[in-house]
């Protein structure tokens, strides 16, 4: 049989038997009567806020708050118990603030299985569980019986005394009457009696209130069983509900994986005619070139930098990422990039090996995504061994011993048949006046790193 709300030992889920979804701040409102919350729970709620006040981030406190801020830690809880409650009744920052700060320090506050009522409600009131109201009328109930146990006792106690009072007054008088033999003894065993139908008279009284106590207490000991019997067919509703609302998620989960993979065949499909139409693209494309007598083999312009041509005419600067993005978007475009200069203006505090290192991924990366042919430019006079071979897709070159990068650039330039759209990245603006001048476009190392670092 389980405990009722007499047994002093029992824990609040022996009286209300709790399921998993009552520990969860689910965002539904309980619906508390914060201002009628029991003593008990609303100094637990007040110690709480307090130990946690002082934490906290300025933006989580209110502004009423303040003041309590100040109070030593000690004494926030007793001098702005009222405040402190009130606020958490009405910021859910507030309120929320508290609950992570219990969970990470006190988290034990928050146990709604605790043997203790009150740490019970209190967690279930800070995060909003549907019994939270329940708890807390709990609680009182228990504060109630509690003072109704206590007066009984007081009672018994005072009937106890006044009984032991009579027995004494009786023990007197006899003794009195046996050695009364003057009149004086007389008048004094008429006070005692006197004083004796006094005390049963109050013994009388000290009875009933006992007996009227009793029955308090078992009225509420009928109307408790009656309202945890209230709760736990509310709960067996919710878990029904839950189960039904898990098995139409199941159901919509299992005709989204039937839509998927009917959306995957779909898309695999597709996919098949989309190569078999590349296919027949790459061979009409095949059949031209070997009709045309195009290989495309060779070495390319940059590979070979010979002779200085000068083109008239000139093309403008990019100024930001758009312009770069729609230039890199072109056919055939080539993109050449002063190393030294790019990578001193996002990364100067890098050794150069590492400055190296980290542009020629970045750049590869882009190339990837892009299509671009890419060539960048170090000079080579510091360094010492020159790599082999740089990341796949892009072009690493470093200047010959005596020579500038910035002319090799020139170089890569005037070795482009006329017509090819190049873009040269550099803050250099000797390198970017004269290609410019050779009919290429010029970017800033600002852009060009806000360019690759979005890759």
């Amino acid at each position: 049989m389980p405990p009722t709300l007499g047994d002093d030992n029992g824990s609040p889920h022996d009286e209300e038997p709790a399921s998993d979804g009552a520990q969860q701040d689910d965002g539904v409102d309980a619906s508390v009567d914060w201002d009628g919350l029991p003593n008990a729970v609303r100094s637990r709620l007040a110690e709480l806020a307090a130990a946690a006040l002082g934490q906290l981030r300025p933006g989580d406190v209110p502004a009423r708050l303040r003041p309590v801020v100040r109070f030593a830690a000690s004494k926030r809880a007793k001098l702005g118990k009222d405040v402190l409650v009130a606020s958490l009744r009405d910021s859910t920052v507030f309120r929320t603030a508290v609950v992570d700060w219990c969970r990470v320090h006190r988290p034990e506050a928050l146990d709604t299985h605790h043997a203790d009522a009150v740490v019970v409600a209190v967690a279930a009131v800070l995060q909003g569980a549907p019994q939270a109201p329940h708890y807390a009328e709990l609680v009182s109930h228990r504060a109630e019986r509690g003072q109704l146990r206590s007066e009984r006792d007081s009672a018994l106690a005072r009937s106890e005394k006044l009984a032991a009072e009579a027995e004494r007054l009786r023990t007197r008088l006899a003794e009195m009457e046996r050695a009364s033999a003057r009149t004086e003894q007389d008048s004094e065993a008429d006070k005692l009696r006197k004083r004796l139908r006094e005390q049963g008279v109050r013994l009388k009284a000290a009875k009933e209130d006992a007996e009227s106590a009793r029955a308090e207490l078992e009225r509420v000991r009928r109307d408790t069983r009656d309202e945890v019997s209230e709760i736990a067919a509310q709960r067996d509703r919710e878990l029904s509900r839950a189960r039904e609302d898990r098995v139409r998620a199941e159901r919509a989960a299992s005709e989204a994986e039937v839509a998927r993979q009917s959306a995957r065949e779909a898309r695999q499909g597709d996919e098949v005619r989309l190569a078999l139409l590349l296919d027949t693209l790459e061979g009409s494309i095949g059949g031209l070139r070997r009709e045309l007598g195009a290989s495309g083999r060779g070495p390319r312009p940059a590979e070979s930098v010979t002779g200085v041509r000068a083109h008239s005419g000139t093309t403008g600067r990019v100024p930001d990422q758009t312009t770069l993005e729609r230039l890199l978007a072109l056919p055939a475009v080539h993109l050449v990039v002063d190393g030294y200069n790019v990578t001193k203006t996002g990364y100067p505090e890098l050794p150069l090996a590492d400055q190296r290192g980290r542009l020629a991924h970045q750049l590869a990366a882009m190339a990837a995504r892009t299509g671009a042919e890419v060539t960048v430019v170090f000079d080579g006079a510091d360094v010492v061994s020159v790599p082999s071979a740089g990341p796949r897709g892009i072009r690493v070159l470093f200047s010959e011993p005596g020579v500038q990068a910035d002319d090799v650039i020139r170089g890569l330039v005037d070795a482009e048949p006329p017509g090819r759209q190049l873009i040269v990245a550099t803050s250099d603006r000797e390198v970017v006046d004269s290609v410019r001048q050779r009919g290429a476009y010029a970017v800033s190392s600002a852009v060009l790193l806000q360019r690759i670092n979005r890759v």
